[in-house]
């Protein structure tokens, strides 16, 4: 809730959220704090994450992406935060500079590309998701309530498409798996297969930040919220999402203290034997062999026989990986630019390399998805930016992940340590993430706000 504009409150609110636009432009806090709610700036930044909830109707699959009403909100996003900078006293973090390298690089390899107009959509793709609305989500972030505004968009996005997937995959009208219609997707349908999973993972890493840092009843609710994602996130049958939410999960216990730490044996064990009754979700039932127990316990098995015996998506996978070292080794400094991968694909890719991959839902049908990406974030910024933009990206979220990780380990405040947690949770996710997979969908504007939010706390 917002607080109310008596000198206590506002001293309060600075004292307990310190962020970089308290720390660098005096008196702001004080006048956010006493605006309400639906007036800050920041009400932009929750509506472009809940709005990625509207189905989006794709009827070309080969175009790689549609202007979508998250777009359209971050667009507003970035303006009204270009206008709140315009006021005198306000201003950016010096750590925001991080966002300079890629900046170039990107700007780099479009020059040199092949075809520059064909690349310009690229470029102003790449630019919106990691440098101009991560700019604008720090502009915008001024206390505590700012915080809840958009952790609060996000879990209330993850709750919502969470339960569509869920009632999807109990009720059969699902994306198909093995022929069944029983793999939750929310509203995101088929063609955007892990976008419910990438949301519901984040909403989970947030309410699990703040079940950690929180005390009493809020710690409940948090923790509550995030048992709630725990099924959702089972019945997505993303095994790429299983792996990051994992990985989150112990460098947020890593960082909040080793006697924590030493609990995550518990939290996985509990996971395990969640999974081992998957049976009671619904998922059981006269669906055929591949259904409820047998399903996730064939995903399971699967993540450990990936390298001796990958099944046919993780061969795809590997073939799409091999397809852009090879786009990269015939412009190594400066890649072949943005969007160039899928024109060169065809001429790079290994002869096992499938054609695309089939997808299927009771509202879309059956439809061939054309493989227009590498499915590794590291290696489509290698292949189209070369050398100088795969260092440029690390770079930048190397020096934030960091920067999180030692001011959280530093904070004391519940409500400090909590967004601490939740940002270096959220990196951990993402590094993990990008490895097998990579920008594209409504999902991406929310991975895009939450790191202007790790940015914003990094930058204190």
């Amino acid at each position: 809730m917002a607080r109310r504009g008596t000198a206590a409150d506002t001293a309060t609110t600075a004292d307990t959220a310190p962020g970089p636009g308290a720390a660098t432009a005096p008196g702001t806090a004080t006048g956010t704090a006493t605006a309400p709610v639906w007036r800050r700036p920041s009400v932009l930044a929750a509506a472009t994450v809940l709005l990625v909830c509207v189905p989006q109707e794709r009827d070309d699959l080969t175009v790689a992406a549609d202007v979508t009403l998250a777009d359209a909100a971050s667009v507003a996003l970035v303006v009204v935060a270009a206008a709140t900078l315009l006021r005198p006293g306000r201003r950016l973090p010096g750590r925001v500079w991080i966002t300079a390298p890629p900046v170039v690089a990107v700007t780099a390899a479009t020059v040199a590309s092949q075809d520059v107009m064909a690349s310009l959509p690229g470029l102003a793709r790449y630019l919106q998701v990691f440098v101009l609305v991560p700019l604008a989500v720090v502009a915008v972030l001024r206390d505590r309530v700012d915080l809840w505004l958009v952790g609060g968009a996000v879990c209330g996005t993850a709750l919502a498409q969470g339960a569509v997937g869920s009632w999807q995959a109990l009720t059969g009208t699902g994306a198909s798996y093995a022929g069944e219609n029983i793999r939750a997707v929310g509203t995101f349908g088929a063609t955007d297969v892990m976008g419910m999973a990438t949301v519901v993972g984040y909403g989970l890493v947030v309410a699990l930040a703040l079940g950690l840092a929180l005390r009493g009843r809020r710690r409940a609710v948090a923790l509550g919220a995030a048992a709630m994602l725990v099924a959702p996130l089972v019945l997505s049958l993303s095994r790429g999402t299983w792996l990051a939410v994992t990985c989150a999960a112990a460098a947020m216990l890593v960082t909040y203290g080793l006697r924590t730490a030493v609990r995550a044996g518990l939290l996985a064990a509990a996971a395990c034997v969640l999974l081992a009754g998957a049976p009671a979700l619904g998922l059981t039932g006269d669906r055929g062999p591949e259904s409820g127990s047998d399903t996730l316990g064939h995903r399971l098995a699967s993540i450990g026989s990936s390298v001796t015996e990958p099944d046919r998506s993780v061969s795809d996978r590997y073939g799409l990986w091999e397809t852009a070292l090879g786009i990269w080794r015939d412009a190594p400094v400066t890649g072949a630019g943005p969007r160039s991968f899928p024109a060169l694909r065809d001429s790079r890719a290994p002869l096992h390399l499938s054609s695309g991959s089939d997808t299927a839902d009771p509202v879309s049908g059956f439809q061939r998805q054309p493989l227009l990406s590498p499915h590794n974030m590291y290696l489509l910024v290698l292949s189209e930016q070369g050398l100088l933009g795969a260092t440029a990206f690390c770079l930048f979220l190397g020096c934030v992940t960091v920067w999180c990780v030692r001011r959280a380990r530093r904070t004391r405040s519940p409500w400090d340590r909590a967004a601490g947690l939740a940002a270096s949770g959220f990196l951990t996710w993402q590094l993990v993430d990008f490895v097998y997979s990579d920008i594209g969908g409504p999902p991406t504007l929310v991975t895009s706000v939450m790191l202007g939010t790790a940015l914003w706390w990094a930058a204190a």
